[in-house]
């Protein structure tokens, strides 16, 4: 028996394991001699792109109901060691056992993190890059009229007008408005966007930006840029210029970096920590190693290079397992062939800006665009359940398209 072990249970993982299993089933008779294990601390798919919106704890699918039809072995524990020499990797389980589990190949689809900041009060910052970060910011929002009023009751601090601190800032003062109606103090919302960037969506190019600013504008949220925050209380931000803002909710969006495992594997890193790897997926000069979705940076198109997102890590976690499994049975390995780059944002209210192209091209706005992206939030980024057929069917689509 040849064991695959991916570790990750985010998009890239789950399609790294089916995408194995497709390649095993594909083989016959041979691809029997495989079996595919994932190893996750969580029982669930989390849809990561989704955390801005309301309600976020039901953004999640069980990880049994896509990789138990298809027999992957799920393992629910948090791998903390990984020895590319003895082809090993420690994990603990979820009652605080130790495990340590051979492969024969690796498959590191880990994602990536939120760079936390550091300044005085820090702790004190919300989130939503994960699920419980994600939920704690709601639950914090919903008991927000139980308490005493105050100024900036109502307020909310944005720092990051990156993508992912556009798309709640446009969509956070709806959901406060509902909130603070509850007391009559629907007109004390305040959204306020930070950002050391003197431009919205500074990575989003200039494509956008007119559409960008133009909702920023009509749904009347502050900006404060060329700033970041120095200091926070539950209470209040301090920003590096000295303007005291009241808030009672401040959401930190901006930076992000590969999971940490990246560093117990002997490859090249980029500056986000993620590891180098070839058209096949495989880290360079690490034999037996794959990696994909946050945790790696691979060739797009038109020479640039993969991005951390979901629109990557899907088809990279089709193309790693693939790859896995067919090196073990010693078939033709298939190169990673990206979509051509798009890029759609919720602008809450006010619509949605999509675009194609590295240069970022806009193609739709408004409601078309809104469309656009609703059906890529609630449709096109699910896996299939249940279905083994439906389930491999799709990891067979390398494309998103």
């Amino acid at each position: 028996m040849k064991d695959i072990l991916v570790i990750g249970g985010g998009f890239a993982g789950v399609w790294s394991a089916a995408g194995a299993v497709r390649a095993a089933r594909a083989a016959g008779s041979a691809g029997e001699e495989l079996r595919v294990t994932l190893v996750s601390g969580g029982d669930d798919l989390v849809i990561r792109p989704r955390l801005y919106e309301d309600d976020p704890e039901t953004m999640r699918v069980p990880l049994d109901r896509v990789l138990g039809p298809i027999g992957v072995r799920r393992l629910t524990a948090t791998a903390t060691d990984i020895d590319t020499e003895a082809r090993t990797v420690r994990a603990v389980g979820r009652e605080g056992a130790g495990l340590t589990l051979s492969y024969d190949k690796l498959v590191l689809a880990t994602g990536s993190q939120l760079v936390r900041p550091t300044f005085p009060g820090a702790g004190d910052v919300f989130d939503i890059d994960t699920l419980p970060a994600a939920a704690a910011l709601d639950h914090h929002l919903r008991r927000l009229p139980q308490r005493e009023p105050s100024d900036g009751q109502y307020t909310a601090v944005i720092v990051g007008a990156g993508f992912t601190g556009l798309e709640i800032a446009t969509v956070l003062g709806e959901r406060l408005r509902a909130i603070a109606d509850e007391q009559g103090a629907g007109e004390t919302v305040r959204i306020v966007l930070v950002d050391r960037a003197e431009v919205l969506g500074p990575e989003l190019g200039p494509g956008p930006r007119p559409h960008i600013n133009g909702a920023i504008d009509q749904l009347k949220i502050e900006r404060r840029l060329g700033s970041t925050v120095s200091s926070a209380t539950p209470k209040k931000v301090v920003l590096s210029d000295g303007e005291i803002i009241p808030a009672a909710t401040v959401i930190w969006t901006a930076g992000m970096a590969a999971s940490p495992l990246t560093a117990q594997i002997p490859g090249e890193r980029d500056q986000l920590g993620r590891l180098t790897v070839d058209r096949y997926m495989r880290v360079i000069g690490v034999p037996d190693v794959y990696a994909a979705g946050d945790t790696a940076v691979a060739a797009a198109e038109d020479g640039h290079y993969t991005i951390q997102s979901c629109q990557h890590a899907q088809p990279m976690g089709k193309c790693a397992g693939y790859n896995v499994a067919a090196g073990l049975l010693g078939t033709d390995l298939l190169p990673f062939t990206a979509d051509p780059y798009s890029n759609a944002l919720d602008l809450g209210s006010a619509g949605a800006v999509t675009t194609n192209g590295w240069e970022r091209t806009v193609t739709a706005t408004g409601p078309e665009a809104k469309t656009m992206k609703q059906d890529i939030n609630t449709k096109w980024i699910y896996p299939a359940v249940d279905d083994p057929e439906q389930i491999l069917a799709q990891a067979s689509r390398l494309l998103n398209g």
